[in-house]
């Protein structure tokens, strides 16, 4: 097959909520004898984030006993306009009209309303109307990439690009008290983000592409309930074990040599890590687990630090953030990997073009 079919990633758009939250100012939102205070005061210190942008300010607004339906239409009311400044700058960055679009991919894990934002974003971009939509939901931090396997398979195959759209809005679901160690590590730690991402068959305006080459994954069943994505009557409510990082540095080394292996490639062979800024532990498990270079998770420490973790978006911010700094170079590999309930872990074979 001739490489103009093969399916590249050309362009990205970050967008980020207006509301900005500092890290030290979380543990001022308990009361002085609340239990775990001195537990959140710890989390902070060590959770490796300096701030977060959140869509909803939980100083103004107190959503912890909003109803889940409630969370949905406000849910809805941020992430259009939020998905919409992603695209924008995704289009605008691969010189591609919004007709151009064969498939449109919406990915969230934290809201769900039909019709909603993928045929608000299709009606408001003038999209054409035989434009394919498929969502992707609640598959947690790693569905980002079983996503960008859907929108690579349809370019394989179709002659339009595909845009995914992964928008999460972790804030909408601060959970009511009392809060378990768990709760409020999860508290401290998810943020809010869009990332639109092309891909399509050319190559990016200024000569650079990342070309999705296999994807493997492993799920664990036997630990999948140390991360979970519970829908309530008060939201979503997430159960994350400290086992997690442990989990994750049994599997990963395997299933990532057998990636490379299919290609006859081998770790030392991998140019750069998008490793999902899921938390200092998470990222310290795949670089100990892989026998990385502690500096080949410099750009998810940078994004974990700048803006905490963005679930499903988490793992593109580092994609971009490794492409902005020095794409990928031609020949070159690299490798993204998340990772969520289920447990499930997800890598992505990629090479410069």
């Amino acid at each position: 097959m001739d490489d103009i079919w093969v399916p590249r990633i050309t362009g990205f758009g970050v967008a980020l909520p207006s509301i900005y939250q500092s890290q030290a100012e979380i543990p001022d939102f308990l009361p002085d004898d609340y239990p775990k205070k001195g537990f959140l005061q710890k989390v902070v210190a060590h959770c490796g984030i300096e701030g977060r942008y959140l869509a909803v300010d939980p100083i103004a607004e107190d959503v912890r006993n909003w109803s889940t339906g409630a969370r949905m239409s406000r849910h809805l009311d941020e992430a259009l306009p939020l998905s919409e400044e992603a695209i924008a700058t995704a289009l605008k960055r691969t010189s591609l009209d919004a007709d151009d679009i064969g498939l449109l991919c919406l990915v969230s894990s934290t809201g769900y309303v039909t019709p909603g934002v993928d045929t608000g974003i299709a009606r408001d971009f003038g999209m054409a109307p035989d434009t394919k939509r498929v969502s992707v939901g609640h598959m947690g931090c790693f569905a980002a990439l079983p996503a960008l396997e859907v929108c690579a398979d349809f370019v394989r195959h179709n002659e339009r690009p595909a845009l995914m759209i992964n928008v999460e809005l972790s804030s909408l679901h601060l959970q009511p008290p009392p809060y378990d160690n768990q709760q409020v590590v999860v508290s401290s730690l998810f943020a809010d983000a869009a990332v639109a991402t092309v891909v399509q068959r050319e190559q990016h305006r200024d000569g650079w592409g990342l070309e999705v080459v296999d994807v493997n994954t492993r799920t664990d069943a036997e630990h999948e309930d140390c991360m979970s994505w519970t829908v309530t009557d008060k939201g979503f409510r997430m159960g994350l074990s400290p086992q997690v990082p442990g989990v994750v540095g049994t599997h990963l080394p395997g299933m990532v040599r057998e990636l490379l292996g299919r290609r006859g490639l081998d770790v030392s062979d991998v140019e750069w890590w998008a490793i999902h800024p899921g938390g200092p532990a998470i990222i310290d498990a795949a670089v100990n687990s892989l026998d990385l270079d502690p500096a080949a998770a410099d750009a998810s420490r940078k994004v974990l630090h700048d803006y905490g973790n963005c679930a499903s978006a988490g793992v593109l911010m580092v994609m971009e953030a490794l492409q902005s700094a020095a794409p990928l170079e031609p020949g070159k590999h690299g490798i993204a990997v998340a990772f969520g309930p289920g447990l499930t872990i997800y890598a992505v074979l990629l090479r410069g073009t």
